[in-house]
């Protein structure tokens, strides 16, 4: 039994993994948070971690009664985080990630709500709670069909986000040895890569979508 639960979690812990991709969105973390302190970086990577457990956690517990609620298909979830996505991609991919890069400088409160935003989105979600690590915690909540497995699915996402946290706030050193040049290269590379990500979700969602009518 024990052995069980231990191999269920080993599979949840590779799943979340995969979808999160902590060390994939580094760069993107970076491009994001370059202009503001270290104190303030910090704050947007646990925000950022905070509200995608809240949003997975939800939908681990209450998923599927939502999504009955409103009548909500996931298809149609992936196909609005995927336009979501895109937009990020495409801002970063023309180097406007955010009004920190404009001409005129910002306020230090100014500064301040420009991180809770980025904090809530497009970090915590969809980046990191997206369509995909959604499905991902209700398919695996589901295949166990108890408390305990909710308990278990929940745990292993917090363990997730803790190192998301980790490797987020360790990106500061690598920040600061990168050239700017450097950096902004990454920044478009990473716009695209966004970008193509969201494409995908799209096309997944729209498959989904024709499934449902078929």
């Amino acid at each position: 039994m024990i052995k069980d639960y231990w191999l269920h979690s080993f599979t949840v812990f590779m799943g979340f993994f995969a979808m999160l991709n902590p060390v994939g969105n580094l760069p993107v973390f970076i491009g994001m948070v370059s202009d503001f302190d270290k104190k303030t970086q910090r704050k947007v990577a646990l925000k950022a971690v905070l509200v995608a457990f809240f949003i997975i956690a939800v939908f681990s517990v209450f998923g599927h009664v939502i999504f009955r609620m409103f009548g909500i298909t996931l298809p149609a979830f992936q196909i609005a985080g995927g336009l979501i996505v895109f937009m990020m991609g495409y801002n970063l991919l023309n180097a406007k990630d955010s009004t920190m890069h404009s001409q005129a400088p910002l306020h230090h409160e100014d500064m301040g709500n420009l991180a809770e935003d980025l904090a809530i989105t497009p970090l915590g979600t969809p980046l990191l709670a997206g369509p995909g690590t959604i499905s991902a915690a209700m398919n695996f909540v589901g295949a166990g069909k108890s408390v305990v497995n909710v308990v278990l699915v929940i745990a292993v996402f917090a363990v997730m986000c803790l190192i998301t946290y980790l490797l987020f706030i360790s990106s500061q050193k690598l920040a600061s040895r990168v050239n700017p040049g450097i950096l902004k290269v990454v920044t478009r590379i990473m716009g695209l890569i966004l970008s193509v990500i969201a494409i995908q979700m799209l096309i997944t969602g729209i498959e989904g979508t024709i499934h449902l009518f078929q």
